[in-house]
């Protein structure tokens, strides 16, 4: 299938932009708040009358987290935005709300609790329509955190991390299914998260694990194309290669062995294709390995 749409999976912590007038500046070793994610985001869209659409499910606190969003989209340029505050499965099936998800260019899935998401929104007949639109249509999915980890078919929605080396200690269910044949893990450094995203790529050595850093994300196109953005790291487990797996056999609470497990890592600009899980670095990069020669 040929899928016109396009997702944004952020890690999480997404820098919402320096206020210069308040004399915040959050600057790391790419500056990247120069470029932002957000306005990665938009960059994507038709110009500043798309429409977007905030769904803050995930979140505890929705009004403010959706003030926040709308706010820093109007630092973009981007006043089109709207908040849809779906809370319960009787909101989901509000026919205002499925009519906006209709309307809209883009959608972008707060942070908060990925198991709302999937246990809302999943079965509804506004989810097959964010599917139909993002498969045949040029529409933009953005998540940040639960937002992210929900975009994937295979869904992690708990796990210790200081505990995700024994078995059972990881919590998987079905996600939203925009994407296949991945895991995808949010705020993966600053939480020690590489355990909890292997074994659940043990699990399914099939799929593959991306586990999204800090004011970090990846940008996925035709569906398998991955690009990753941000100021941060992107770390790609790859199972397909596992040769010994205890995950099958070893009981609850016990440690996990697994052999032959491999590892990408990713900066901003980097490619990987899921389907070929074939890793590529940027244009910049190759150039210069060709000059080294």
């Amino acid at each position: 299938m040929n899928i016109k749409g396009i997702l944004v999976s952020v890690g999480g912590a997404e820098d919402k932009g320096t206020d210069l007038e308040e004399g915040v500046i959050r600057r790391n070793n790419l500056n990247f708040f120069e470029i932002g994610i957000l306005k990665t985001i938009t960059g994507l869209l038709q110009g500043p009358e798309s429409r977007i659409e905030v769904v803050t499910t995930a979140s505890s606190i929705p009004e403010e987290v959706g003030q926040n969003y709308s706010d820093a989209f109007a630092k973009l340029g981007y006043h089109n935005v709207g908040h849809l505050d779906i809370r319960d499965r009787e909101d989901v099936h509000k026919e205002e709300f499925i009519q906006r998800v209709k309307d809209c260019s883009c959608l972008m899935f707060s942070g908060g609790n990925q198991l709302r998401l999937s246990s809302i929104f999943g079965g509804t007949e506004i989810l097959d329509i964010i599917r139909q639109r993002y498969e045949e249509e040029h529409f933009v999915i953005s998540g940040t955190s639960a937002g992210a980890m929900a975009m994937s078919n295979t869904m992690i929605y708990e796990g210790n991390a200081a505990l995700s080396h024994l078995k059972g200690e990881v919590k998987i269910t079905t996600g939203l299914g925009f994407v296949q044949n991945v895991i995808i893990d949010s705020h993966f450094d600053k939480r020690g998260r590489f355990m909890r995203l292997a074994q659940a790529v043990a699990a399914n050595p099939g799929a593959i694990g991306i586990g999204l850093g800090e004011d970090t994300g990846i940008i996925i196109r035709d569906g398998h194309q991955l690009e990753a953005i941000g100021s941060g790291g992107v770390i790609i487990i790859d199972g397909r290669s596992v040769g010994y797996n205890n995950i099958g056999d070893a009981e609850f609470n016990q440690p996990i062995s697994v052999e032959n497990l491999k590892v990408h890592i990713m900066e901003k600009g980097n490619a990987y294709d899921i389907k070929t899980r074939k890793f590529e670095p940027t244009l910049a990069e190759l150039e210069a390995a060709t000059v080294a020669k």
